[in-house]
């Protein structure tokens, strides 16, 4: 596996209805590298919010899609998501809050 530093660890956050009505119980869903482990996420989102403190992280693979445009097949790509649970006292994350 690369040297991968905790900047390329997290691609960009997911928003959708379930993973915004996941912030009230402080839970944050990202898209992550596929490659990543679950102690390089928590150590990945401590460093990049201030006043963040990790308490548990859920990962998951999402397989690609088939899709078909005519009789040309294909499937959309593999990505991994996770979803960063916050302590109590924690901070909240600053790119979420306004949406």
């Amino acid at each position: 596996m690369a040297d991968i530093q905790y900047y390329d660890v997290i691609i960009k956050p997911v928003v959708t209805e379930k993973s915004m009505s996941d912030m009230a119980d402080k839970k944050y869903t990202f898209l992550v590298h596929p490659q990543v482990t679950k102690t390089q996420v928590k150590e990945a989102v401590e460093k990049m919010f201030d006043g963040v403190k990790v308490k548990k992280v859920n990962t998951m693979n999402v397989v690609g899609k088939p899709k078909r445009r005519g009789l040309i097949r294909g499937k959309t790509a593999r990505t991994k998501k996770a979803i960063v649970t916050l302590t109590e006292e924690s901070a909240d994350i600053e790119i979420f809050t306004g949406l």
